[in-house]
């Protein structure tokens, strides 16, 4: 019944990721923030970068719960499920942007949580100090996406920029953490070919 009870757990999580059923713990960073008139050249492009970055959180989602799935350490495991609610909230900043900018997350979502779900389970398989290590690597990967979102969104968007800093803020503590907590750190090129594999996702959730 307990393993049951975990699957329901794991199915209504997925579920709620994938279709935007979560409310967000903390304000939306923009939410005091005037919108900038955008042309629709610049609000095509912002709403294509914040696809990217919603999907990435919703890979994020999997990656957690599919790590969480596999610990072998009970702290481990509620290290990941913390990191995993504080990244719900990104999920949620990131579509709600997406809907003031009229445009809608990527339809490739589905595909890309089970994906990232069987990759964090598998990983952690390995050990919790791989596990943790492959956080921290992913983690690096996204603070530095993001930081070229900051270099590529129109300078007036704000409202997007703000979202893109406070995410940054949270994925450099997620990774700080999870090696703090024993993870292993990974080579680079290691990390490199985790940005090969990264960029497939970048490059087509910013169109569709």
């Amino acid at each position: 019944m307990a393993l049951l009870d975990d699957f329901i757990a794991q199915v209504d999580r997925a579920l709620k990721t994938l279709t935007g059923e979560h409310t967000p713990r903390r304000e939306y960073p923009a939410a005091d923030m005037v919108d900038s008139i955008l042309s629709e050249e610049e609000e095509q492009h912002a709403a294509g970068l914040m696809r990217v970055n919603h999907t990435g959180e919703i890979c994020a989602q999997a990656l957690y719960e599919g790590q969480a799935l596999t610990a072998q350490e009970d702290e481990v495991r509620k290290s990941l499920k913390l990191a995993a609610d504080e990244e719900s909230d990104h999920l949620a900043w990131c579509e709600q942007r997406l809907g003031e900018l009229g445009s809608k997350p990527s339809v490739l979502n589905p595909l890309f949580y089970a994906a990232s779900y069987a990759m964090g389970a598998l990983t952690g398989l390995f050990g919790d100090k791989i596990s943790l290590g492959f956080v921290e690597a992913t983690e690096d990967q996204v603070c530095q996406h993001l930081e070229r979102h900051l270099d590529s969104l129109p300078e007036s968007d704000e409202r997007s920029r703000e979202i893109v800093r406070r995410m940054h803020e949270d994925e450099t503590r997620h990774g700080s953490d999870a090696l703090q907590a024993g993870g292993k750190e990974f080579p680079e090129p290691v990390k490199r070919t985790m940005a090969l594999i990264s960029k497939v996702m970048t490059e087509t959730t910013y169109r569709v």
